[in-house]
C-alpha cells in the first residue's frame, strides 16, 4: 500500500453567531443556533464518469472501507475579522 497525503483547506463565509468549539478530545468543531454543531470532514463521492454529477455511496460498506484507509484527519478553523 501506499501513502496519500490530502490537504482540504475551505475559505467560507459564515454568520456571525457561528462560533469555535472544543470536544474533549481537543478537535475543534463549529457550534451553529440552536444547539447544534458543525464538523468538516471527508466524505468520499463517487461518480462514473468524471465529468457527471458525483453523489456520496449509498452502500456503507464502500463508504467504511475508504474511511477506514484514514489514519489521521486534521481540520482547523479560524475566524478571520477585519
Amino acid at each position: 500500500m501506499k501513502k496519500l497525503h490530502v490537504t482540504i483547506k475551505l475559505e467560507m463565509s459564515v454568520p456571525d453567531d457561528w462560533e469555535l468549539s472544543n470536544t474533549s478530545e481537543g478537535s475543534q468543531v463549529l457550534k451553529l443556533p440552536d444547539n447544534q454543531y458543525l464538523d468538516i470532514a471527508i466524505e468520499p463521492l463517487f461518480a462514473t464518469d468524471p465529468e457527471e454529477t458525483w453523489t456520496s455511496t449509498e452502500n456503507e460498506e464502500v463508504l467504511n472501507d475508504i474511511l477506514d484507509m484514514v489514519e489521521s484527519e486534521e481540520v482547523v478553523y479560524e475566524f478571520i475579522t477585519h
